[in-house]
């Protein structure tokens, strides 16, 4: 396994990652850190059985329980180091970009629970950001990530190599990110319920400073490096 691959040159939307991967059809599918439920609601399409999207955010969660359109998701409080659901219930565990927000010392207590609460041959399909590009620059201003990312990629390493599970496969590319206005950014990236980012004023000019040069009469363009860990769980379940 692989932290990263500088030379993945891959641009496109995670959906089309996921669904070629992923047998979604008719499967009971559980989402861990669903945030606003963006990719919720994509999922929800795919011809999915039932969905269960945890959100460990009160403040996002409550917003979550006011979607009244999708039928076949379950929306509930929880993280993925404590999961709400009994043993061998899911076909497929989704991570998107969450797994490094879990508290570094319950990162493998998490995969075990992933694990646990999977049928035997289910997939975790886990996709973490990779700590390189132009956005991660900006970010790392104010929220730098680093240690973060590689704990969470050593607690996956940890579960393949302890036999929880088996590597099908890992796929590093990168989804386009766009913003229309320094405000959208500092909408979407500074002012997130689920982490306190008060920057004082000279580093709150630096991030918009360093945000500002790739400002263009279109916005401003970002390649984002993503790296999926996509795992089945032994047939012979834990």
């Amino acid at each position: 396994m692989k932290i990263s691959d500088p030379l993945a040159n891959t641009l496109c939307d995670e959906r089309n990652v996921y669904e070629s991967v992923l047998p979604l059809a008719g499967a009971h599918v559980l989402e861990l850190g669903c945030g606003k439920a963006d990719k919720t609601r994509a999922i929800a399409q795919t011809g999915i059985a039932s969905m269960t999207a945890l959100e460990v955010d009160k403040i996002q969660h409550e917003k979550n329980l006011q979607i009244t359109d999708l039928l076949k998701v379950s929306f509930r409080l929880g993280g993925a180091e404590d999961i709400p659901a009994e043993d061998n219930q899911f076909d497929i565990v989704l991570m998107f970009k969450s797994l490094h927000h879990v508290p570094p010392g319950m990162m493998d207590r998490a995969l075990t629970e992933i694990g646990r609460v999977l049928k035997p041959g289910g997939l975790a399909y886990l996709s973490e950001p990779v700590y390189a590009g132009d956005f991660n620059d900006i970010l790392r201003l104010f929220h730098d990530e680093k240690t973060v990312r590689e704990a969470a990629f050593a607690a996956v390493e940890r579960a393949v190599q302890g036999g929880m599970f088996d590597l099908v496969e890992q796929k590093f590319f990168s989804t386009p990110g766009h913003f229309d206005s320094f405000e959208q950014f500092e909408q979407h990236i500074l002012k997130v319920t689920h982490t306190d980012h008060r920057l004082a004023p000279e580093l709150y000019q630096a991030v918009k400073d360093k945000f500002m040069r790739h400002m263009t009469a279109q916005g401003a363009d970002f390649i984002n490096p993503v790296r999926v860990d996509l795992l089945r769980k032994k047939q012979t379940g834990h």
